[in-house]
């Protein structure tokens, strides 16, 4: 293994991972003239929940949650610009469609990511610490070849470092042991695509998750099964089959004016609005939930009924191989207290996702670092970790501050603004003036205007070198 010298002219940025919302902040930083941003992630290249690109399933927000439209409408990253640039701006215009496909926000996100000059996959961060004496983080990598593996180490100097990791499938605890593992299939709905057709063809199948992507899965394995002969479960722990919280000012929860009240509460309170804001985000879209009706019903038209299972309120205490060819679940009610168990042939888990641990790239900071009293890393209202004073340069995370900020950290459509506010405090500038005012409803009784971020003091940055 090659190891490459380390690179003396520091960066104003360097930016671990590569997902939405990382991307967002390359291309909102694209055009900062001086501004020296590099952006690494391990991957070959972008992709966005690959497993998960269902035929017909939707992106939950509105088209103009895009990578930078409600920071900035007249970037050349726009949702439009990429319609324009592969001639669908009429065709999409005519379609009038307000969500667009997941499939077709993966291509946009593509696009962009192949026209930014900042990004470098096959590059795995390995560690991040703080150099007292240069005043500079070390951000130490792997560079990787075609087939992943390690072909270079390599070391860049930053002023600074945002953290878009990202998160992992969140498993069970009694099913962990199961995945992956030989025999019938127990995989997370992240992968559900790549075992698409093993699941259509075995003899039966229980999904295990109420949320969206439990329903998008049921509904594609449904509508591909032979009635009568579905011989389908669908399980989970919420008490209900719920639909997604999606009226119009309960969407004012994912917007900047609430994100900031949150911030401003006390951390028990934070922590018990999180746990009960879940149909925000982990309901069921109302549509979905509708089609999976349409579906059954339409099964009983010619008599009797789907054999299909719905049973919400249900939690999986233990779990084990039959014969390892066959899957045994043993599963708890929570409201009638009552056991049971179940053999089937194939699990999906659509057990969601789980921020992804910050402590391997992060622990050479680890000193430096301020935690709340449930060790999570204290967050400012500006995104950035709480570090020791003598620490001079921020680190800033995206999606790794639900618990500082709220249900709208992994939400679309606040990635921009976030964008926008890491820029502008970066810069110490306002290369994106950020909205006074973006709900209707007034959260608590102070009435005051709503407190915007301020930018720190200038910064010097780095000219840009053509070519570099």
């Amino acid at each position: 293994m090659n190891a490459t010298a380390p690179d003396d002219a520091p960066r104003d940025l360097v930016g671990i991972g590569i997902g939405p919302f990382n991307l967002s902040l390359a291309a909102l930083a694209d055009p900062l003239a001086g501004l020296d941003a590099v952006f690494y992630d391990q991957r070959p290249a972008f992709h966005w929940h690959p497993g998960l690109l269902i035929e017909g399933a939707r992106v939950q927000v509105p088209f103009l949650a895009d990578l930078v439209t409600l920071a900035d409408p007249s970037s050349p990253y726009s949702f439009l610009s990429h319609l324009r640039a592969t001639d669908r701006l009429f065709p999409f215009y005519f379609a009038e469609q307000f969500h667009i496909r997941r499939a077709e926000y993966d291509a946009y996100c593509r696009w962009v990511a192949e026209s930014l000059p900042s990004l470098r996959f096959h590059h795995q961060v390995d560690a991040v610490r703080w150099n007292p004496e240069r005043g500079l983080f070390e951000v130490d990598y792997t560079q990787l070849d075609a087939e992943g593996e390690a072909e270079a180490l390599g070391r860049t100097h930053a002023r600074n470092v945002v953290l878009g990791v990202g998160t992992e499938p969140d498993v069970p605890d009694p099913l962990r042991p199961l995945v992956d593992a030989p025999g019938a299939p127990v995989l997370h709905a992240a992968d559900y695509l790549d075992h698409r057709e093993a699941l259509l063809a075995a003899g039966h199948v229980t999904v295990i998750g109420t949320g969206q992507s439990g329903a998008e899965i049921f509904l594609d394995l449904l509508r591909h099964r032979p009635a009568g002969r579905e011989r389908l479960h669908w399980l989970g722990r919420s008490e209900a089959f719920a639909p997604m919280e999606y009226s119009k000012l309960g969407l004012e929860h994912f917007t900047p004016d609430y994100t900031r009240y949150f911030h401003g509460l006390a951390e028990p309170v934070r922590d018990r609005l999180v746990a009960a804001q879940w149909q925000l985000h982990k309901g069921i879209d109302a549509a979905t939930a509708a089609d999976i009706h349409d579906e059954l019903y339409r099964r009983t038209l010619d008599g009797g009924w789907p054999d299909t299972v719905l049973t919400p309120g249900v939690h999986v205490r233990t779990a084990g191989r039959v014969a390892t060819t066959r899957v045994e679940l043993h599963l708890e009610h929570a409201e009638q207290k009552t056991r049971s168990r179940l053999t089937t042939d194939a699990v999906v888990l659509a057990t969601g996702y789980r921020e992804r641990p910050l402590g391997r790239v992060l622990a050479g900071l680890d000193p430096y670092m301020r935690r709340d009293s449930r060790e999570r890393p204290r967050v400012d209202d500006r995104f950035r970790l709480l570090l020791d004073p003598c620490v001079s340069g921020s680190v800033y995370v995206q999606n790794a501050e639900t618990h500082t900020h709220g249900v709208g950290a992994p939400d679309l459509g606040l990635a921009a603004w976030r964008s926008a506010t890491i820029l502008n405090d970066l810069t110490g500038q306002e290369p994106y003036p950020l909205p006074g005012r973006t709900a209707f409803t007034t959260f608590g009784l102070e009435q005051g205007r709503p407190q915007i971020p301020s930018a720190r003091r200038p910064v010097a940055l780095t000219p840009l070198v053509d070519g570099v």
